[in-house]
């Protein structure tokens, strides 16, 4: 019968967790700021929209899944867009509802960016630990954002 462990072995596993977790950003985002010039909160946004339907997204619902302050967002926004990689699109149905959109430019390298970043995780992850544990690494995080993530 396993014996529960103690707090410095409990405490070490956690540590290893995120210096694990911040290596592996790290060089994803290093890799794909130097290949795409995009900051990682950029990254973000454009990989959520390449993944929504017909590319868009209303930005406060995108800035609220980016983890991003309204004004955080809206430097963000503002640089993607002088950048030609979004386009602010107000509702049809709502005037209070703005959209942001990838532009053609935004789509070819939100398509690109995500292809490398998977290509990335397959060499960063998927070999050193093989499918099966990469796959109960992601569910074991699932149910730590589950229980313990905000409402």
């Amino acid at each position: 019968m396993p014996t529960e462990p103690d707090d410095d072995e409990i405490v070490t596993w956690w540590g290893l967790v995120i210096e694990g977790y911040l290596a592996t950003q790290d060089r994803l985002m290093g890799e794909i700021a130097e290949r795409f010039g995009l900051a990682p909160a950029s990254f973000d946004i454009i990989l959520r929209l390449v993944r929504s339907p017909d590319h868009r997204m209303p930005m406060t619902r995108l800035a609220k899944e980016a983890a991003l302050s309204s004004g955080g967002f809206t430097k963000v926004a503002d640089r993607l867009a002088a950048a030609d990689l979004i386009c602010r699109v107000p509702s049809a149905d709502d005037r209070r509802v703005t959209y942001a959109c990838l532009t053609e430019h935004g789509l070819e390298v939100a398509e690109q960016a995500r292809k490398a970043c998977a290509d990335i995780l397959r060499r960063t992850v998927l070999e050193p630990l093989g499918p099966q544990a990469s796959e109960s690494l992601a569910e074991a995080m699932r149910t730590l954002r589950e229980v313990n993530g905000a409402g």
